[in-house]
């Protein structure tokens, strides 16, 4: 019977030694981004030890990386009412009442937990300060604050300065997020992570060249560390971003290092999500239609996968798809809509207003299509910025009607990189698009947006001729002569002023606003209508408007 006691014993020995190698195991996995393989290392570990609240806590986590909420929610739970670990659920409960806004709640639990700790327990702090960070809303200072405090009972703690670092980086502290992390790995050269950060750094400074040396250094002592891939990928796609020169090539690496990255973390859902994300940034639309019908598969009910088919279906020229899956997905009350839900929706719309023929537009569509993109700059007023490129194929096409819908809408954003470019392709577009017409049939609103639209490049660029010029011709159109009169002389004043070489260069726009000056006059000043048709002779002698007009004034 006492041998059999014995033998017990050392059969609970090593499973409980077991049951912690593989704790331990599964927080590398978790490290390493290798999420389905950490979760299955975990729920093998709650098999041979049920009663264990550390396992359900880190499922949890997992599942609120991915944005499971509901599955993080029920592990937290059960591992609430363990007999061990379960102040490290209370800790996941909590971070999802800061995902839910209940700050409050949330610090009532990790004060609940903070009072039952000793001076030897750490790593609930650190889960505490990282659920500070890991929310909507991260409070990068109220987790600064609490783990000071832990490193200063505990200053040769590697994981607290690698935390901290984090903390750190997120309040933009760069210098001090730099000695945090440069100390954790003095402390312990196998947590790679802290030395990966150190590339983050750079990345975050915009010393690209750097951040690649970096992550090379990291991928010297360990060329499987996944989490260094997404970096460079993401390092790759910033520096092609904002170094246009480099653009193709940079992008293609960043696209490369991304499929090394989910080589060695796993193609679950919740990754193929992250990686159409990625490609969506990157603008890889056939590879996002590829991926998004790849998830399809693994999951026919997934709403998130809607978006993912909606865009890449625009971006590839299926119109009539992108709206249909849009608006599945917009129109479920469950979903979380984004700004970009409603600007590929509403671009979809305005594609699909122009008829086959490439010249005839249906009204109806374009409103739509309107509607849904105000909805989206509503939501984030930036995306304005990507209007200007296709307003611009809209207007080269003479679409004037579709590119003035988008310009009007570019030019709510005055922040825009390309506002005083939108001004005057809004301007243009509806001055085209009415120029000709009788006064009964024009938009006379839309016109006087236009003109509004020049006095704005008029203010910020005042030597820019051609503003006055269309300002002129709007005004013109709008049968606002005084007006029209007054701002072909402001645009004379300024060709003349250049010589006589901008005069000849610019000899058809000269001769229009005198002409258009002397017809103003014609019926008021008859001297002044003939000096300003005998000027149109002077550069434009067989001017037949002008020669007809001085016979009548005579």
């Amino acid at each position: 019977m006492k041998n059999n006691k014995i033998l017990s014993l050392v059969f609970l020995t090593a499973s409980i030694v077991g049951y912690s190698q593989d704790i331990d195991q599964a927080k590398k996995a978790i490290d390493a981004e290798q999420f389905e393989k950490a979760k299955t290392m975990l729920k093998n570990s709650i098999k041979v030890k049920e009663d264990n609240g550390k396992a359900d806590f880190l499922i949890g986590s997992i599942y609120l990386k991915q944005n499971i909420e509901d599955s993080a929610k029920i592990y937290f739970q059960k591992g609430i009412t363990a007999s061990e670990g379960s102040r490290f659920n209370s800790i996941g409960l909590g971070q999802i009442d800061l995902e839910n806004g209940n700050s409050a709640a949330a610090q009532a639990k990790f004060d609940q937990v903070i009072a039952q700790l000793k001076k030897k327990d750490v790593e609930e702090y650190l889960y505490i300060a990282q659920a500070y960070m890991n929310n909507p809303k991260p409070d990068y200072k109220a987790a600064i604050n609490l783990l000071t405090k832990v490193q200063n009972t505990n200053p040769n703690d590697a994981n607290v300065k690698l935390v901290l670092g984090d903390a750190y980086y997120g309040d933009k502290s760069q210098n001090d997020a730099y000695a945090s992390y440069r100390d954790a790995y003095a402390i312990d050269n196998t947590l790679i992570r802290a030395k990966m950060q150190l590339g983050v750094l750079l990345k975050g400074a915009k010393a690209y060249t750097e951040a690649v040396k970096a992550y090379d250094e990291v991928l010297a002592l360990n060329p499987n560390y996944g989490p260094v891939f997404r970096e460079l990928a993401e390092t790759y796609y910033l520096w092609a971003s904002n170094k246009p020169a480099t653009y193709a090539e940079n992008i293609a690496k960043a696209l490369s290092n991304y499929e090394k990255y989910m080589s060695l973390t796993d193609y679950s859902l919740p990754s193929r999500m992250r990686h159409a994300d990625f490609l969506i940034l990157a603008k890889d639309y056939k590879a996002l239609e590829t991926e998004a019908n790849a998830m399809q598969k693994l999951d026919k009910v997934n709403p998130r996968i809607l978006r993912y088919l909606g865009y890449s279906a625009y971006q590839n020229g299926n119109y009539d798809a992108a709206i249909s899956a849009l608006t599945e997905y917009i129109s479920k009350g469950t979903n979380k809509v984004i700004a970009g839900d409603y600007y590929f929706s509403g671009l979809a719309k305005v594609s699909k207003s122009v008829a086959a023929d490439g010249k005839t537009v249906d009204a109806a569509t374009l409103a739509l299509g309107v509607n849904d993109l105000k909805k989206a700059l509503e939501m984030d007023i930036v995306m304005a910025n990507g209007l200007n490129e296709i307003g611009k194929k809209y207007f080269t096409q003479k679409l004037y009607s579709v590119a003035s819908s988008l310009f009007e809408l570019a030019i709510t954003n005055p922040d825009s990189r390309n506002y005083l470019e939108d001004n005057i392709y809004y301007g243009l577009s509806v001055l085209t698009e009415n120029r000709g017409k009788e006064l009964k049939d024009v938009n006379a609103v839309a016109l006087q947006n236009a003109d509004k639209a020049m006095d704005t490049v008029i203010a910020a660029t005042p030597t820019y001729q051609e503003a006055y010029l269309y300002k002129a011709r709007i005004n013109s159109t709008l049968e606002k002569d005084d007006i029209m009169a007054v701002t072909y002389e402001k645009y004379l004043d300024l060709v003349v002023a250049k010589g006589d070489a901008e005069i000849t260069k610019n000899k058809s726009k000269v001769t229009e606003a005198y002409n258009s000056i002397a017809a103003f006059y014609a019926n008021t000043d008859k001297v002044k209508a003939k000096e300003y048709f005998a000027k149109t002779i002077a550069i434009d002698p067989a001017n037949v408007y002008a020669t007809e007009s001085l016979k009548k004034l005579k």
